[in-house]
């Protein structure tokens, strides 16, 4: 077997099944490009679903990390560390909010939003005990807890988990009217993606997100933005919400937050929103350790300049306009997104999204599909117009094949 073949039947029998990557084994990477344990190259349009949004191995953030391994790496929050202050205080200023609650993975920071939001409604809307209840929307990717799936509408990612945690309204995504209807006196929070990103990079139409914004104000309602894909450069501002002048009660961010070096993630509020917690009732042993702050100091610092954004939004035009050439001649049926993010949806004639993914692998560049016959395109966020047509030429070509 080849080195490639041998690591691929290593990891299959000895770890769960409970993904089914592309059949490349990679052992370096560097900015838009991955290479792999047989020496090929390959160009990354993942970029770890936006988690690399500055590229594989970026220097600055290299550097930073590795300039605080030689200090300190972990307290746990039962200390403070001279990196933590700096991290909320840039953070929150970077969200134009206040306060910031640290966590590690995305999953655990939507598990805080939906705590902070129950507990606000008790203690600050005046919700009865237990009855606390938050809308959703259908076709959501929040993570893969217990809890989170419980309001899923995925039967992949939901069913044989039962039974399943209660307090959750599901709405059609992008229906306002439906959300108006599903809240009562006792709703705490709206829990929305700016834009759906497992489902395929679904935008919502044209003034749902003001339209939500507007709703929660008038009921009392958190408005609780999930941007841990959507967010942080990725669309070509900040935040997704940004291009229609948005701002939540709380932002959820992850990803992109730990610079592809280390997971990081946060929830983002105001001091009355967060501060109905008290020492003990949450917390994480490695949420907003000396490390992770360290690398997200420096991702909030390069995201400051806008050059990020900018990029995204640049290259994210030239993008959409190269990829809507491509409907309308059978091959490819719509095109969504935002910046340099993209759902195609490939005619089902041609080939579902795995076989194009792996169709594209063969010629040097990798994406990844969801929900059949769509595949995703997110490339790092420093990529080059010329890296992107070459990649762009390759889909042409698995697509004319």
């Amino acid at each position: 077997m080849s080195t490639t073949e041998t690591a691929i039947a290593s990891a299959e029998a000895h770890s769960a099944h409970n993904y089914h990557p592309l059949p490349v084994v990679v052992a370096s990477a560097e900015g838009a490009w991955m290479t792999d344990v047989e020496g090929r190259r390959y160009l990354d349009l993942l970029a770890g679903y936006s988690a690399l949004n500055f590229g594989h191995g970026n220097r600055r953030l290299i550097d930073a990390a590795k300039a605080q391994l030689d200090r300190v790496t972990l307290t746990s929050r039962a200390f403070h560390h001279d990196r933590f202050a700096d991290f909320c205080t840039d953070l929150a200023a970077l969200c134009g909010m206040e306060t910031v609650l640290p966590m590690n993975t995305g999953a655990e920071a939507v598990e805080t939003a939906v705590k902070t939001a129950r507990k606000w409604g008790y203690r600050v809307k005046g919700v009865p005990d237990g009855m606390a209840k938050i809308i959703v929307a259908s076709d959501n990717f929040h993570g893969r807890t217990t809890t989170i799936v419980s309001f899923s509408t995925d039967p992949e990612a939901r069913a044989d988990f039962g039974p399943y945690t209660p307090g959750f309204e599901i709405v059609p995504y992008g229906d306002l009217t439906a959300m108006r209807e599903a809240m009562t006196e006792n709703t705490v929070a709206v829990l929305i993606e700016p834009i759906q990103g497992e489902a395929g990079v679904l935008v919502p139409p044209a003034g749902y997100l003001p339209g939500v914004r507007e709703l929660t104000r008038e009921r009392n309602v958190l408005f609780i933005a999930d941007e841990i894909q959507s967010g942080l450069g990725r669309t070509g501002k900040t935040f997704a919400l940004d291009h229609e002048g948005v701002v939540p009660d709380m932002y959820v961010l992850g990803k992109a937050l730990g610079g592809g070096v280390v997971p990081v993630s946060a929830v983002v509020s105001s001091a009355d929103v967060l501060g109905v917690f008290r020492p003990g009732e949450h917390g994480s042993t490695f949420g907003g350790n000396p490390l992770a702050c360290a690398v997200a100091l420096e991702v909030i610092a390069m995201l400051r300049t806008g050059e990020y954004q900018q990029r995204a939004a640049e290259l994210g035009d030239h993008l959409h306009r190269e990829l809507g050439l491509l409907t309308g001649g059978g091959a490819v049926e719509s095109v969504r997104g935002r910046g340099l993010w993209a759902g195609v949806d490939i005619a089902p004639a041609l080939g579902t999204g795995r076989e194009i993914s792996e169709k594209l692998m063969e010629l040097g560049v990798l994406v990844k599909d969801t929900h059949g016959s769509t595949i995703r395109i997110a490339p790092p966020l420093v990529i080059s117009k010329e890296d992107l047509d070459w990649g762009l030429d390759r889909l042409r070509a698995v697509l004319s094949a």
